[in-house]
């Protein structure tokens, strides 16, 4: 009772700092701002319009400076809120892996998040953002569950430590929130119902207040049932934001945002013999008394200034809490004589806060007589994690695999906290794009990390290590406008990634570095059809060393020598065909290798040079397409596939590839009144997403389900 106390003082401390600076904000503008004009957002609407070409939208995520992705020398997808309305993703990484060679492999244990990019996977190695913020050092992203609330995702593929830091090897992903607007207040409110006793609600707020005050609102709730026992899922969330427009050069945004989640209590199917048998398809093997709860919270204060047409000032001060609990029977096996054994009874807390401030600076100007645009900017953050056990995991026992006895946790060691490892952060960047004449863009930019990780052991009361990790990533491109409206880039990268999440480092691990990683890119970025068609193309090759792999000499052992690489082809197309027709298609082939990398069998070290790295896809595709057949009715039909994975690195367990089929049917009787049918895998594919820790137990995607929707907006 006494540290759930404290814990909740820390974070209504925190939150009354940052409700207090905003009341000191206006007094703080100076006099010039105070007396200027105020400014005008533009109005955005509601109502779903033709998707804009997002090779022409400025982005946030591929750079510093406000680029679009057609002036940016790298791979970037934007899923436009248009499209997130038309396909109608359940979640937010169902939402994300729509974009071009993005997969996901997402159980309990990363939070259900995790994703693989370019052949690196999980969230060491593809960074995911909250408009434009990172928490730092954990395991992976519970905050944002449901795309009801989200603008819009920027998808960043390949090496992004120049931007963001350590850990984003192989991508970038921003889910970016609805924000405040100008214009007259619009309200929307959305119902849905389907199959698996599924229920969802939403309602969202947003506007102008008055000429200084703006505002948005969203709330949603969801409830749902995977078709299996102990299947059942709930969440809520709820952000609000307020901005205040001082005047046209300086405004300041107040964000709250509050998430709670109980997902499936899921984790996995067992193989029989090696093989994975789908009439278990609908059994869940984990204990009656079982529980997951995500509890999120961000608070954040954001300041713009642009104290003349030539400059942008930019600085936001956060805070990100995070508890996560669980307490779960996590590994089953089968064993002679039909059984399933289960082993791991784990209860865990994660008990995780962040606090930081990030400002960055752009500049307009001349370098030597040419147009050169500069970014210079800091970030510091201190990120600490509490972890709550019963570590050694102990607990055993047997039950029926179509008849199952759930029984009850077992708890043999008692729950304690055990470590608190933290980790204080700064970061220096800067970013600069030189015009070496109106059709050649010259871009670089650079990244200097320096991080302090602190582990204190809990039960033993003592400081268990210190250690300290530094980096320097950086990046060098150029694009080429062949035509106005076709370009060529390239660029080279070199990034960082931890072993393993840096808030959960275990004593062992202490003296590793980080593994490095060496991108090189080129592509072809083109509009066409006056506009109504944009295509990419990108070839690359990733190579990351310093993977943690067993000594040869002493298998017991780990050393840090191992190596993997990565090449492959991105393509992506989008045109409207016709008024009526609108077709999207990305498409990605790569080889993904172990160059150097052992693992121990029974005690010896065996070589699994030449395989391709666990949960990687080597193939993945997607394709909508929408046909609007009358004035009111739209159709469209989506198709995603992903390749094989193998789930071992040795690649003996194979997860075959798959393909899933998605329909919708849209019809608006009104011009503020539109219902939806949907269908998500409409031929109830059966199919192994990822598979969990233990390498036989694999999770298996969701099957058939149908939803009505109906949206109002007022």
């Amino acid at each position: 009772m006494s540290s759930t106390f404290a814990r909740t003082q820390r974070v209504l401390k925190r939150r009354a700092a940052v409700w207090t600076a905003l009341a000191f904000m206006p007094a703080l503008a100076p006099a010039h701002a105070q007396n200027a004009p105020v400014a005008t957002l533009p109005s955005i609407s509601v109502s779903g319009d033709a998707d804009p070409l997002t090779l022409l939208e400025s982005t946030g995520t591929g750079t510093l400076l406000g680029l679009t992705p057609f002036e940016t020398p790298a791979s970037i997808d934007i899923i436009s809120n248009e499209q997130l309305r038309e396909r109608g993703a359940v979640t937010v990484t169902d939402a994300i892996t729509q974009a071009a060679g993005i997969s996901a492999m997402r159980h309990p244990g990363n939070g259900g998040s995790s994703l693989s990019s370019r052949g690196f996977t999980d969230s060491n190695s593809v960074a995911q953002l909250y408009d434009g913020v990172r928490q730092y050092g954990g395991v992976g992203q519970t905050f944002i569950y449901d795309p009801w609330a989200v603008d819009r995702i920027e998808v960043l593929r390949g090496p992004a430590s120049v931007l963001y830091g350590e850990g984003a090897i192989g991508g970038v992903v921003n889910v970016i929130p609805k924000k405040p607007t100008r214009g007259p207040i619009e309200n929307e409110i959305q119902a849905t119902v389907g199959t698996h006793d599924t229920q969802r609600f939403g309602f969202g707020s947003g506007g102008a207040l008055d000429d200084k005050w703006s505002y948005r609102l969203d709330v949603s709730g969801n409830h749902s049932d995977a078709g299996i026992s102990l299947g059942g899922s709930r969440d809520a969330a709820i952000t609000a934001a307020l901005r205040l427009d001082v005047s046209p050069a300086l405004n300041f945004t107040l964000t709250q945002a509050y998430a709670w989640q109980e997902p499936t209590r899921y984790f996995g199917t067992p193989l029989v013999d090696g093989t994975m048998d789908y009439s278990l398809r609908k059994q869940n093997y984990n204990v009656a008394d079982s529980k997951i709860i995500y509890r999120d919270s961000r608070t954040e204060l954001k300041a713009e200034w642009s104290p003349n047409p030539a400059a942008l000032v930019r600085s936001r001060v956060y805070y990100i809490g995070s508890d996560r609990d669980y307490r779960d029977v996590e590994n089953y096996a089968w064993v002679p004589g039909g059984m399933i054994q289960r082993t791991g009874y784990t209860e865990i807390g994660h008990d995780q806060e962040q606090a930081g401030a990030i400002t960055d600076a752009t500049f307009d100007g001349h370098l030597l007589g040419l147009a050169n645009k500069v970014a210079v900017g800091f970030e510091l953050n201190r990120a600490s994690l509490k972890h709550t056990n019963n570590s050694p995991y102990s607990g055993t026992s047997l039950v029926d695999p179509y008849d199952v006895d759930h029984g009850r946790f077992i708890n043999i060691a008692g729950t304690t906290p055990r470590y608190r490892n933290t980790a204080t952060q700064y970061a220096l960047f800067a970013e600069d794009r030189l015009m070496l004449t109106p059709s050649w863009s010259l871009l670089g930019g650079v990244r200097y990390d320096h991080i302090d990780l602190k582990r204190r052991d809990l039960v033993a009361d003592e400081t268990a290590f210190r250690t300290t990790f530094t980096n320097v990533g950086w990046r060098i491109g150029t694009v080429y406008d062949v035509l106005p409206t076709l370009s060529v880039y390239g660029q080279y990268a070199q990034a960082a990634d931890p072993i393993g999440s840096l808030l959960l480092l275990s004593p062992a691990n202490k003296n590793f570095d980080l593994s490095e990683g060496k991108q090189v890119e080129i592509g072809v970025k083109q509009t066409f059809w006056d506009d109504k068609g944009q295509w990419t193309l990108a070839a690359y090759h990733i190579r990351k060393n310093n993977l943690v792999t067993r000594d040869p000499n002493d298998p017991s052992l780990r050393i840090q020598v191992g190596e993997q690489s990565s090449r492959g082809l991105e393509a992506t197309l989008g045109v409207a065909l016709s008024p009526a027709w609108r077709l999207d298609l990305n498409a990605v082939a790569l080889r993904a290798r172990y160059d150097d990398f052992s693992e121990s069998v029974n005690g010896v070290s065996v070589s699994r040079n030449g395989n391709v790295p666990t949960d990687v896809p080597e193939r993945v595709a997607n394709a909508w397409i929408s046909w609007k057949f009358a004035p009111q009715w739209t159709a469209s039909a989506g198709l995603r596939y992903v390749g094989k994975r193998y789930a071992d690195a040795a690649n003996r367990l194979e997860m075959a590839g798959y393909t899933t089929t998605n329909l919708a049917l849209l019809w608006e009787p009104r011009r503020d009144l539109s219902l939806a049918l949907r269908a998500f895998n409409v031929f109830d594919r059966e199919y192994a997403e990822t598979a969990y820790y233990n390498q036989t137990q694999w999770l298996l995607g969701e099957g058939r389900r149908v939803e009505l929707s109906a949206n109002y907006r007022f």
